[in-house]
């Protein structure tokens, strides 16, 4: 009873804490999409990502084709030949694999290349979103596209278009 009683006074203080405080919602993949530079950004991470991918798959397909290319020959080979061989093609997979790390890999070449064109664009987002919570009064701005616990929010409170306007992109 105690305990029932002290979360319920803890929940209508928290409540009350939460009714003074002023909150908005963004819905940043209607912003991203709407940012012309974001979408530039996204096309020119596709090309080098669609040229890497080439380069990569040429070196497998080279270790598929001398893979068969040995496969059919084990039998006329020496097993120093057999050796250098499998060694070959060990060699070429590891080259490939190496490469679809350094483009691909957790601190890879595609994530450089991904924050070197994204960070100038969010930075220009969240200072649009700064400026216009420091102007309203907003302690809190919750991101509507990945807020999947959010159930109800009011479109009053979206300021989604005002971030576009800020940024120059007027709906």
């Amino acid at each position: 009873m105690k305990k029932t009683l002290m979360t319920l006074a803890l929940a209508a203080m928290t409540f009350m804490a939460a009714s003074a405080q002023k909150f908005a919602l963004v819905d940043m993949e209607y912003i991203l999409k709407n940012v012309p530079a974001y979408e530039r950004a996204n096309e020119q991470l596709n090309q080098v990502s669609k040229k890497w991918e080439a380069e990569v798959n040429t070196i497998l397909q080279d270790v598929e084709a001398q893979y068969k290319k040995y496969q059919s020959e084990a039998v006329f080979l020496s097993d120093a030949q057999k050796q250098k061989a499998e060694e070959a093609i060990m060699q070429k997979e590891k080259q490939a694999s190496d490469l679809k790390k350094k483009y691909f890999g957790s601190e890879g070449e595609l994530f450089k290349k991904r924050q070197s064109l994204m960070a100038p664009i969010q930075d220009e987002i969240y200072n649009a979103v700064k400026d216009i919570c420091e102007q309203r009064g907003y302690q809190l701005v919750v991101d509507r596209a990945s807020g999947a616990s959010i159930v109800y929010a009011s479109p009053k409170i979206d300021i989604s278009d005002e971030v576009l306007m800020k940024l120059g992109y007027a709906r």
